[in-house]
């Protein structure tokens, strides 16, 4: 059996504790589908940083919690098509 690398879980301390009473949430502005859109808040924690935030607009938990370098690494992998669908051969 082969041993893991340790888990660090740097969210740790804010997993669950967000105060999102205040949350602006973001979504896109198409009208909404059947299975809702995905939303997002900036929200600043007592420990002085802002985090993400990231829900269903139609299932409000759980929320998603991102450290703001963890939101950029997505942002930007969207943007360079990391996260896009592979193309299906028969479909060109």
């Amino acid at each position: 059996m082969s041993e893991s690398a340790p888990i660090y879980d740097d969210k740790a301390h804010v997993r669950g504790k967000l105060d999102l009473r205040n949350a602006e949430w973001k979504r896109p502005p198409e009208p909404e589908p059947e299975d809702g859109h995905v939303e997002i808040a900036f929200v600043e924690h007592t420990d002085g940083a802002t985090y993400v935030a990231m829900r269903n607009s139609k299932q409000l938990e759980p929320v998603l919690t991102f450290t703001m370098s963890e939101w950029d690494a997505f942002v930007l992998g969207a943007k360079d098509g990391e996260f896009d669908e592979p193309w299906d051969d028969e479909k060109k």
